[in-house]
């Protein structure tokens, strides 16, 4: 089967009944997206899906074909890094670091529906949990990444 993934087409051997989770790790060996419960509660495997926040250990390959995958592997590169990720580390989110791609997803899914996401709208969209309780610095570094985007400075000193 054929697979749009981080922008290019990818040929892949697998059950269309298979969790994409799996197609991403076993057979393509994108190790980014981690397994946490397998049962879409955690969201440490979550993917974007046309744009869209997914939990990848829940939806069938079969469902995503045709459609675009985004993995963390592509949220950002070594030179150029996600707004995304360079507020992390600004603000030093991680702890142990394993829902964190997860995290990353879910937070670009956010900014791209909605540039300058309030309070309740993080805590809305952050369905994803994090065992170290980083959720405060989350919060702060998805609004510092909003206010990284272009006109995101002065749209934030308006508000």
């Amino acid at each position: 089967m054929e697979l749009q993934i981080n922008g290019r087409l990818v040929q892949a051997d697998a059950d269309p009944g298979m969790p994409l989770l799996w197609l991403l790790r076993d057979v393509l060996n994108m190790t980014g997206t981690k397994f946490g419960c397998g049962v879409a509660a955690c969201g440490a495997c979550t993917v974007r899906i046309d744009g869209q926040a997914a939990r990848s250990c829940s939806v069938p390959v079969s469902a995503v074909l045709g459609k675009r995958i985004q993995t963390i592997e592509a949220l950002g590169t070594p030179d150029k890094p996600h707004a995304l990720q360079l507020a992390w580390i600004a603000e030093q989110v991680p702890q142990c670091g394993y829902c964190q791609s997860g995290m990353l997803m879910a937070a670009a899914a956010l900014l791209e529906t909605n540039p300058r996401p309030t309070d309740a709208d993080i805590d809305a969209a952050m369905t994803n949990i994090c065992r170290c309780g980083t959720y405060q610095r989350i919060r702060v570094a998805i609004k510092r990444a909003a206010a990284m985007a272009p006109g995101g400075a002065a749209k934030k000193a308006r508000a």
